[in-house]
């Protein structure tokens, strides 16, 4: 609701956004983290253990179904260099926290569903520069002739820097100062999701004379995206004999992305390239409101 209000508010009059500024995006994507990381403990890492099999393949599946889809979209849609990286940073990105919010609500594998996004998250310091540097070069190559030269070890740095640096710390903290965090635990999730609606808006305010002029087919894209994400994240779960509770938890996973790393990564490492945080944005809002159908249907079939 937030999300989607905020959207609304940003685009029919800007300036309710434009206050914001871009400097301030990796610390209020460094809260948002930080506020992840003050709900782990130890436990949540020794879940891993019990059951490999689940979290190696929800794992997969994410920086598998994501990033190579989000390139064949590219294509298909044939969008603009810009919005190609943007699109392609979106997929190579780890599951958001907000999807560990939908599996809750849906009922389903909350545990599970915070170990994924965890294990996505802190593998996204090696995975999402990699492919992110793959599937651009390639995907510029076949569009343009020319491929896009791509920091990689930039990407890597500011990667660690806004994700395993705040989880980290949270991590910490709430180890050595369990009882304190735990009073403000209650608060944290309502400041992240303040953080990614101001870092949204932002974005879809500052762009959007450009959103408007792409027409359809990037929304589309990232539509397709996340639509296409949470539906193989199940049939590929299913595939493998995942029990269905926990396929379903995968798709969440799998369909939700971290639309506010994929935005800042675009605004930090791709500044020749400006309409590159569009897609970011753009997804935010669509798996916001794509998980929150997901989560209604899950409570209204369950088997």
């Amino acid at each position: 609701m937030w999300v989607v209000v905020g959207a609304g508010l940003a685009l029919w009059e800007p300036a309710t956004a434009t206050w914001f500024q871009p400097t301030w995006i990796p610390y209020f994507l460094a809260l948002i983290m930080l506020s992840m990381g003050l709900t782990l403990t130890a436990q949540d890492f020794v879940r891993i253990l019990e059951i490999p099999g689940t979290i190696l393949l929800g794992v997969a599946l994410q920086y598998l179904v994501m990033p190579l889809m989000a390139f064949a979209l590219s294509h298909l849609f044939k969008l603009p260099i810009d919005f190609m990286i943007g699109l392609v940073l979106v997929g190579c990105c780890p599951g958001g926290t907000a999807s560990n919010v939908v599996c809750f609500i849906a009922r389903l594998n909350v545990a599970l569903s915070v170990t994924l996004t965890t294990c996505s998250t802190l593998l996204a310091v090696i995975m999402t520069p990699l492919l992110t540097t793959w599937l651009v070069q390639s995907a510029s190559e076949t569009l343009t002739g020319t491929a896009v030269e791509v920091d990689t070890l930039g990407l890597l740095i500011k990667t660690f820097q806004v994700v395993i640096l705040p989880v980290s710390a949270g991590i910490v903290f709430n180890h050595f100062f369990h009882k304190q965090v735990q009073r403000i635990t209650a608060y944290t999730p309502f400041l992240a999701v303040l953080s990614i609606v101001f870092i949204v808006d932002f974005i879809l305010a500052a762009k959007k004379e450009a959103i408007i002029e792409s027409g359809a087919s990037l929304l589309w894209a990232v539509v397709i995206l996340h639509f296409v994400g949470f539906l193989l994240g199940y049939a590929l779960s299913r595939g493998f004999r995942t029990r269905d509770r926990d396929a379903r938890t995968v798709s969440v996973e799998v369909g939700m992305q971290n639309s506010g790393l994929a935005t800042e990564l675009a605004r930090s490492n791709f500044s020749n390239f400006g309409l590159a945080t569009v897609p970011g944005a753009i997804s935010a809002l669509t798996h916001c409101i794509l998980g929150s159908l997901m989560a209604g249907l899950c409570r209204l079939w369950r088997p």
